[in-house]
């Protein structure tokens, strides 16, 4: 039995991946952005273990929501699923001064990943949006280019890989990977996306938990169970420590080396 902590947990594929968990006998710790949404998880899924609260969307609540998953225990697995899509028509800008795209889908699992007491294992769902999308990290804040909610989001899933794969190669202790879920039918995706739903949850599941030779790897991508090649801009190291510093230097955190 493991413990997993599951970002963006109240609906989507973030709810349906904590569903097969706790089917399969794990503990499940769920997360909400604000108190209303957590009512609302905590009756839906009401053998999770607890639900944490924090606006990813926010620095300062980010760090609270580690905060209080490492209050809870040591975890074995997290499961960066939370993100917000590419539907938005301008750049909203968070508390922080950043792109609400930016801040929920980059900045805020790479403060999770900082501060939460390291797990055996790391999930991050990127998209294959990420293929072909600009990864010179000269305007990440898109405060130079005129906003395009397509292509931030496209960058910010490129840059979810970054993070994973970065993390696979500082940390060889840790499993770090990063998959797709495909282009489904959710909130996010859209009545017409023509991927099969009952797939895209278990990908994340079966890297958080299995057993399989197949799961037990790190630093690589995968869809449907299944590794795939990723853009190759991602496997360039001195681009994976660009995103780093430029993720330190705006929240103020940083990863450690090893």
């Amino acid at each position: 039995m493991s413990r997993v902590f599951i970002t963006g947990s109240t609906d989507g594929l973030g709810l349906m991946a904590a569903r097969l968990l706790l089917e399969e006998g794990h503990q499940v710790v769920l997360h909400a952005r604000d108190t209303a949404r957590a009512g609302d998880v905590r009756r839906t899924l009401p053998s999770a273990e607890a639900v944490a609260i924090g606006d990813l969307s926010s620095i300062a609540q980010t760090r609270e929501l580690a905060e209080q998953v490492n209050h809870l225990g040591r975890l074995d697995a997290v499961i960066h699923n939370a993100g917000v899509g590419y539907r938005e028509p301008r750049r909203i800008q968070t508390k922080d001064g950043l792109p609400h795209v930016f801040a929920i889908n980059v900045l805020a699992p790479y403060i999770l990943t900082a501060l939460i007491d390291r797990p055996k294992r790391l999930v991050y769902l990127s998209s294959g949006m990420h293929r072909g999308a600009n990864s010179s990290l000269d305007d990440i804040e898109w405060i130079q280019r005129r906003w395009r909610g397509a292509e931030a989001y496209a960058e910010s899933k490129l840059h979810d890989v970054l993070l994973a794969f970065a993390v696979a190669r500082r940390w060889p202790d840790v499993l770090s990977n990063a998959l797709e879920p495909g282009w489904v039918p959710t909130k996010m995706g859209g009545r017409g996306a023509p991927d099969d739903m009952d797939q895209a949850h278990r990908t994340q599941v079966w890297l958080a938990v299995s057993n399989d030779p197949e799961a037990l790897v790190s630093g690589q991508y995968f869809y449907h169970l299944r590794q795939r090649a990723a853009d190759p801009a991602v496997h360039d190291a001195a681009r994976q420590e660009q995103l780093l510093d430029i993720c330190r230097r705006l929240s103020g955190i940083a990863l450690a080396s090893i």
